[in-house]
This record gives C-alpha cells, sequence and structure tokens, in this order.
C-alpha cells in the first residue's frame, strides 16, 4: 500500500506514551508503559482513552460495562470514549453476547486488529538489516532483509530507507508507523547519537524516515525495543534487564513497568564497560569492552580459533564470566528480578549463560539475589522488529 493514500485520522492523544517526557534540563520522567488506573482531571482525556484500549488490547473483546468495570470509570465516560473510538476506527462491535438467562444480552467491542500494520526493522545484526509487516498483535505478515556487507555511514543509513521502502510497498492497511530497533545511543527524538559499528554520530534516522515515506516514525536503541516485545509479548515479570547481542552488546532495563533511558539517553550501554583492560582493541577506541568479548562477530571470530569442543566451551565460558562481572554491580544496585538474553541461541545458551549466573551469584549477596533468573528470551530473532513494532503502538495509540 502507497503510504501517499488518505490515512484515517487518529487523534494524537498521547504523543509519548510509554516514553520519558522531555525536561528543559535534559533530564527525564518515566511512564509507564501500560496505563493501568485513573488519574489526575487535567490528564483524564487522554489517560483514560488509552486505559480504555489497553484494556481491550489485553483482555480481547469485552461489553462496555465489562470495561468500566476493569477500568474503574464510569460508564457513561467509557460510552463516550468508545463511540469516539469507533468513529476513529479504532474500536468495533463484534455482535452480541451468548446468555443462558433473562436480560439484553451485551454488545462486545474490540481493538479493530485488522485495521493498522506497522513496519518493524532490526539493524542490530552485524551481517544484514532484516525487517517486516506486523499486525497490531506483534504478528508478522511479511519480511525482508538487506545485507549490511560492511556498510557505514551515510550508505548504512541508505540501506536502511531501502529495506523500509521495500515493507512500506508490502503493506495491505494503512501503516500506524515505522519502528527501528538500532544499535547504539539513540536520544528521544530518533537521533542515534553514536552507533560505532555503523560508523553514525547524530545521524537522524527518525526524521528522515518521516520524511521519505510521510508516516509517523519511531527509532530506539535495539535493546529497548527488545524489552518493549519481551513486555508485551514474552514472558517478563518484575523488574528487569534484557542484554541484546549481536552487532555488539547493549542492555535495555524495565524497572516498575517503565523503560529507563537515563539522562544522556545511554542507561544499558554496557558493550563498552571496559572488562579486560589488556583485551582486543574495541570499535570505540578503548580496549577490552565487553564487546570484544561477547559482539556475535568478535566471538564467532575466537570461537574459529577453538581447536576442540573443550576450547569451544572454554571461550564461550571466558564471555559469560565477563559478562557476569560487568552485570554484576547492576545487580546489586537495581536488586534485579531477571535478566534476559538475547542472540544466537547456539551461542548463549549452555555454557555461556552457565557462566555469567555462577559469576553473578558469586559477585552478589546471595540473601538478596540468590533468586535472580537467567534466562533466554523465547521470542527468538524477532524480539527487535517486534519491539520496534509495540514502540509505534505506545507512541501513537498509547498502549503496548
Amino acid at each position: 500500500m502507497s503510504v501517499s493514500e488518505d490515512q484515517p485520522r487518529i487523534e494524537a492523544s498521547v504523543p509519548s506514551a510509554g516514553f520519558a517526557g522531555a525536561r528543559p534540563n535534559g533530564f527525564f520522567t518515566m511512564r509507564a508503559l501500560r496505563p493501568s488506573t485513573k488519574v489526575l482531571p487535567e490528564q483524564a482525556r487522554s489517560h483514560n482513552r488509552s486505559l480504555v484500549l489497553q484494556t481491550l488490547y489485553g483482555g480481547g473483546e469485552q461489553s462496555r460495562a465489562d470495561v468500566a468495570r476493569s477500568t474503574g470509570l464510569t460508564r457513561v465516560t467509557v460510552s463516550e470514549l468508545v463511540s469516539q473510538l469507533m468513529a476513529e476506527g479504532l474500536i468495533v462491535e463484534n455482535g452480541l453476547r451468548e446468555v443462558d438467562g433473562p436480560g439484553k444480552p451485551a454488545t462486545l467491542i474490540d481493538i479493530d486488529r485488522g485495521r493498522f500494520q506497522i513496519v518493524g526493522l532490526d539493524l542490530s545484526e552485524y551481517s544484514k538489516f532484516r525487517g517486516a509487516v506486523l499486525d497490531l498483535d506483534g504478528r508478522i505478515l511479511e519480511r525482508a532483509e538487506l545485507p549490511l556487507a560492511g556498510s557505514a555511514g551515510a550508505d548504512a543509513a541508505a540501506k536502511v530507507v531501502a529495506l523500509a521502502a521495500e515493507l512500506v510497498a508490502l503493506a495491505t492497511a494503512p501503516l500506524l508507523g515505522i519502528g527501528v530497533g538500532s544499535p547504539g545511543v539513540v536520544d528521544l527524538g530518533g537521533v542515534v547519537l553514536s552507533a560505532p559499528n555503523l560508523g553514525w554520530v547524530d545521524e537522524p534516522l527518525q526524521a528522515a524516515l518521516a520524511a521519505r515515506f510521510d508516516v509517523p516514525a519511531v527509532v530506539v536503541n535495539d535493546a529497548n525495543a527488545a524489552v518493549l516485545a519481551e513486555h508485551s509479548f514474552g514472558d517478563a515479570d518484575g523488574d528487569m534487564m534484557l542484554i541484546k547481542i549481536g552487532h555488539g552488546v547493549g542492555a535495555g532495563l524495565l524497572l516498575g513497568g517503565s523503560p529507563l533511558f537515563g539522562s544522556r539517553f545511554a542507561a544499558g550501554e554496557i558493550g563498552h564497560v571496559v572488562v579486560d583492560s589488556d583485551g582486543d582493541e574495541c570499535s570505540c577506541g578503548k580496549r577490552g569492552c565487553l564487546e570484544t568479548w561477547l559482539a556475535t562477530p568478535r566471538l564467532d571470530a575466537r570461537l574459529a580459533t577453538a581447536t576442540s569442543p573443550a576450547a569451544r566451551e572454554g571461550i564461550l565460558r571466558e564471555a559469560g564470566e565477563r559478562l557476569g562481572i560487568s552485570l554484576a554491580p547492576v545487580v546489586g544496585a537495581l536488586n534485579l528480578s531477571e535478566i534476559v538474553l538475547s542472540g544466537p541461541a547456539e551461542l548463549l545458551e549452555g555454557p555461556l549463560a552457565d557462566a555469567t549466573i555462577a559469576t553473578l551469584r558469586a559477585r552478589t549477596m546471595e540473601e538478596f539475589h540468590g533468586d535472580l533468573v537467567l534466562r533466554l528470551t523465547a521470542l527468538g530473532d524477532d524480539i527487535v522488529m517486534r519491539g520496534a513494532a509495540v514502540a509505534v503502538l505506545s507512541r501513537q495509540l498509547g498502549f503496548s
């Protein structure tokens, strides 16, 4: 579908839901990804609109009365909001609920899950850029990819636009937006401030995509995108940290249901924490960064030197130990309940994960951190693309 076609009007009531709200001093407040309670009168309309949508998105079709009970809103308020959302094409009626006894059956409503589609891009792999067309439930409808072939700087940015164009052409419903998970430090305006592996400094990727395709675009760090996917579609339970291992190494943090970005947008940038001062040179210019041990191309190169299964296992254990060393202070400071690993399962499962959790437990207080869970995500290779779609959902419609 061409993005030049008329797009249905959506009230921009929650321009930054799920993301931090900017303050003049450059610091940011955290906002929960999912609205769950009533708020102050001056915030009520946009928040309650998101609350209704979130209730339907998570719970499926319900009656207006069900929504009122779940949200704590009055039936009159719910009825007014539903009427508005139906006029915008976001909610549809799905017929009457079956009843056994007397009384008028209730009309069931739900989000129109086929109304929009989203393009999600994953720039985290070192050999290729991947993307998909997704529906509002995060299901992948179409896929495409472009080999990176060592591209950096303007060439890499051009490949992002080319991949997005291919996927936009595959969409069969109006686009809600384009979401991108990029390695590096990304500010809340979608500017990639620094991505050494792609040769980007102050790359205005979000603005470029929005201007090129005339639809909303949201660019976030790849690990932050992965955290959003784990929160919406995975098994996230409580405060968590997700480690994304690909072209580089990064982490996303979810605390109290809110993503943490940091005052300079670099929360979770653990890839350039030095874990071996005499180690290999990193793309950032320092020596012995965690990425030199754990980034997929670096780890693959080390494994290629292994002459036996025991040597391979030793390399993976060393990498896991370095990861555990870098994570132990974070676990101690934040008292996280779980750490999720995302990346090539053949590298992360087994010796690497075992060494990571063993190192963590050896370097933290068992009384407080002994029940820490370390696991691999069940979302596989699609986690960043699906998280990029969640970023669009949250930014545009206020739910996830």
